[in-house]
């Protein structure tokens, strides 16, 4: 059988006319590659147009700042400014892959400084921008250079993440804003364990330039002196030293770092290893959650390691949890326990952890939840010291969210505490800025040990880190647009240097057009189902440029695909360092990270390298716009006719081989509900 006639000979085999929708073409042969047109932008990242977090007060005028000759001038000597200036750098460095030198002897043309420089202030004065409240900034940049002047140190920081984001490869957008936070405290979510070290040292930088202040660490696993000592470590905890060093690197970018260890509550990493069982709340309890509050040797254990947690972090504030005591285990469960109630027990502990702190100078910050149930808030909220800060979590969208402002007039500083679902950071955000309380937190449940599911897996918890930092910041402000790009970008930058190579003309291997007038189109659902709405001929997908012509669609298990192909074979027959696969599946797969398909990638001298395509992570329906991992990028969004959200990634294959000529690329399908479709191809780098 000739290699590159498996299309025509598949479709004859399985092949209704009306299910193909379009006449086969012959399949171009060895020797006659799919046309190839160099483009010298084959991937080419750009800075967005929106500003995040959208600024309270901003224009941009036309024009850029030249960046021939720019030096930066570091006006004061406190360590935010210091900061400033080394991200301003490394934005330089990661962009355009030159030095943003500092400035020695004359004036330089960026300057960065507070409002305590006489001078700088009364440039903004002059310019209109002038602002004193905290953490805000005045930023312009005109022809004659760009200025950043903090209303104070931290102010003057968060200026410079917003000049970061007009950087573009020829210039420095013209700008001028006058910008504050609305809500003081912005705080986010992060993990300690064995894979630490990688995702926070991209995190806590990522964190810092969405102007977050804080950072709420979960620490329950740490391996702690009192738990190895007691025999409850847990291996996959983060070491003491990794603690130590994650609290460090927080205040290098200007977030507080605040352990968070679970009491009371959720106290399985108490019980690790089967240690500890007499200090169980319930003793039929199979699965241990909650500890026994009257056994004096409970704060033999726990208080010690809140000291270390204080000394290791340098904290001010500790999170003690204190949520969903009663979930799972009966509490309290023993006799002596429900002779005084809960409301007692409850709150001695929470006093008892409030006094350690204390002792050590540090605050204490407990959830909302029990102690403000319907059922003790009469009781528990007037037995509490009012230095208490309470956050209030709640995980739906909502027009308003009244229990902020009921734990507000209780006397406690109060946090509003959201996480991903659409809408919710945004409106609680807009709730706790109408309550006038005194933060937001960008909550993060992705598993005590789940590290790497913030980039591959459980990403969209990382989008929800740009969203929830755009709303705590300016919660009037409109969405992020195409969050999930923005964090792809914000935890790897791309270089705005763009990549030259060659797109792939598929047209002669087209098995199904985009749209579908008659229902014998797309996934043939009629007009209102279709896949019409994306832009063809040559066209830039996110960072990257396509040729599209229609679908290059496989054989699944559903009924209107079962005729296609199984496998399409694309003769290529020149070098590449990569290739970018914008692609999708017809439907969506009910199990992540199962294989649907593959990229069989064949060189000239019969080697070969396969590509997987694993449902979630390198490829997905385009019904399904929630992005759960950023191996592959977030590209195109937008909906059909019917009003479905519908989105597209671009899977990049990084070539082991860029010495070899590429003979064929061949898509396979598994025959699986989820049928490979491929929508452009596109040679990175390399020559015919």
């Amino acid at each position: 059988m000739h290699p590159f006639l498996t299309l025509t000979l598949t479709a004859t085999l399985y092949g209704a006319p009306s299910a193909l929708a379009l006449p086969l073409k012959p399949v171009p042969d060895a020797f006659h590659a799919l046309p190839l047109k160099p483009v010298p932008d084959a991937f080419h990242a750009l800075p967005p147009a929106q500003i995040i977090p959208v600024p309270q007060r901003a224009q941009y005028p036309q024009g850029t700042l030249p960046l021939a000759g720019l030096t930066l001038e570091v006006r004061g000597t406190a360590y935010e400014l210091q900061a400033a200036a080394r991200d301003l750098q490394t934005e330089w460095m990661t962009r355009l892959n030159t030095a943003l030198p500092l400035a020695s002897g004359a004036a330089g043309r960026i300057v960065i400084g507070t409002r305590h420089d006489a001078r700088l202030a009364e440039l903004a004065r002059d310019k209109g921008l002038f602002t004193d409240r905290p953490e805000g900034y005045a930023l312009w940049v005109d022809s004659g250079g760009a200025t950043v002047v903090g209303a104070d140190a931290r102010g003057a920081y968060y200026g410079a993440q917003t000049l970061r984001q007009l950087l573009t490869p020829t210039g420095i957008r013209f700008a001028q804003v006058n910008d504050f936070p609305q809500l003081s405290q912005r705080m986010a979510m992060l993990y300690l364990d064995q894979y630490s070290k990688g995702i926070n040292d991209a995190l806590i930088p990522l964190l810092a330039g969405l102007k977050y202040n804080s950072v709420l660490v979960m620490s329950n696993y740490v391996q702690w002196d009192a738990a190895r000592q007691g025999g409850f470590a847990h291996p996959g905890g983060a070491s003491k030293a990794e603690a130590a060093r994650i609290a460090d690197l927080a205040r290098s970018y200007g977030l507080e770092p605040i352990p968070l260890i679970e009491t009371l509550g959720h106290t399985g990493w108490l019980f690790h290893g089967g240690a500890n069982r007499d200090l169980m709340q319930d003793p039929q309890s199979q699965n241990p959650f909650a500890y026994d509050t009257l056994n004096p040797r409970t704060y033999d254990v726990v208080l010690p390691i809140l000291t270390e947690a204080v000394k290791t972090f340098g904290a001010r504030r500790v999170h003690i949890g204190h949520d969903e005591v009663r979930n799972r285990d009966r509490f309290p469960a023993r006799e002596n326990g429900k002779a005084q109630g809960f409301v007692k027990l409850f709150t001695d502990d929470t006093l008892r952890l409030y006094h350690h702190l204390k002792s050590l100078g540090a605050g204490t910050m407990i959830w909302h939840d029990v102690a403000f149930a319907d059922a003790f808030r009469e009781q528990i909220p007037a037995a509490l010291p009012k230095d208490i800060e309470v956050m209030y979590w709640a995980y739906n969208p909502a027009a308003d969210y009244p229990l902020l402002a009921d734990i507000k007039r209780a006397g406690f500083s109060t946090y509003a505490a959201g996480w991903r679902d659409p809408m919710n950071p945004e409106s609680f955000a807009r709730s706790a800025a109408r309550s006038e309380v005194t933060g937001y937190v960008q909550t993060r449940w992705s598993g005590y040990f789940g590290n790497p599911s913030i980039w591959d897996g459980q990403a969209d918890q990382g989008v929800a880190y740009v969203r929830g930092a755009a709303s705590a910041w300016n919660p009037a402000a409109p969405p992020v647009q195409n969050p999930a790009a923005r964090y792809r970008d914000l935890y790897r930058g791309s270089s705005y240097t763009p990549q030259h190579g060659q797109l792939v003309n598929l047209t002669s291997v087209v098995t199904r057009p985009l749209a579908d007038r008659d229902e014998t189109g797309w996934i043939q659902k009629g007009p209102g189902t279709d896949l019409s709405a994306l832009p063809s001929g040559e066209v830039k997908i996110g960072a990257y440029r396509f040729l599209i012509s229609g679908a290059v669609m496989t054989r699944g298990s559903r009924a209107a695909v079962g005729q296609l192909p199984e496998r399409v074979s694309l003769p290529i027959g020149a070098k590449a360092d990569g290739i970018a696969f914008l692609h999708t599946t017809g439907w969506p797969h009910p199990t992540d990270r199962e294989p649907v398909g593959r990229y069989e990638i064949e060189f000239a001298d019969g080697t070969r390298q396969v590509q997987p395509l694993e449902y979630g992570r390198h490829i997905r329906a385009w019904t399904e716009p929630l992005v759960t991992s950023m191996v592959q990028a977030p590209a195109w969004f937008g909906k059909t006719k019917d009003g479905l959200d519908v989105s597209l990634g671009v899977l990049e294959w990084r070539n082991p081989a860029p010495g070899k000529v590429i003979k064929q690329v061949t898509l396979v399908s598994e025959g699986r509900g989820a049928n490979p479709t491929l929508l452009g191809l596109t040679l990175l780098g390399g020559t015919r």
